[in-house]
């Protein structure tokens, strides 16, 4: 990693990011809100950095483990995050997608930055356009935010 690390910084590249706090939830440890970025009150309080949601906690491993091999001015692109719309578990629903991207949205629209970086934007790209229905069967045909027709699957409220 640093090898990788060391060429973003001298070149002043970003570090694209996929995270997915769908993929981490755990119903037995975590909060639904946490994972939803729908929380207003800490629920992970790291040192002197209190998490509200867990897009921040994530990113936020990623620059700590980036500092420690000299990438502490390489920043963070968030190059995909979403919520399944269907096709898994209970927490796959249209309702839960609608509510996870809009907040997502809403964070990166905020450009407060993350509790480890505060003041500083984090540019963030939702996946993904359209369900796609020639994926594999699951989660992964439900990420879009359009049907291929064209019709929403959800509203998503872009500044």
């Amino acid at each position: 990693m640093s090898n990788v690390i060391s060429f973003l910084a001298a070149n002043n590249y970003p570090l694209l990011l996929n995270a997915y706090p769908y993929y981490a939830y755990d119903p037995k440890y975590m909060k639904l809100d946490y994972v939803l970025l729908n929380s207003t009150t800490v629920i992970v309080q790291d040192g002197n950095l209190g998490y509200t949601n867990m897009l921040h906690a994530m990113v936020d491993t990623v620059y700590t483990a980036m500092e420690k091999v000299g990438g502490q001015n390489v920043e963070v692109v968030l190059s995909e995050t979403g919520w399944p719309s269907g096709g898994g578990p209970a927490v796959a629903t249209v309702e839960y997608a609608k509510i996870h991207n809009n907040n997502a949205v809403r964070l990166a629209a905020t450009s407060n930055g993350t509790p480890k970086r505060p003041g500083r934007g984090l540019e963030t790209f939702l996946f993904a356009m359209f369900n796609e229905n020639l994926k594999q069967e699951g989660t992964e045909q439900h990420y879009g935010l359009y049907y291929p027709d064209m019709n929403e699957v959800y509203h998503v409220d872009f500044p």
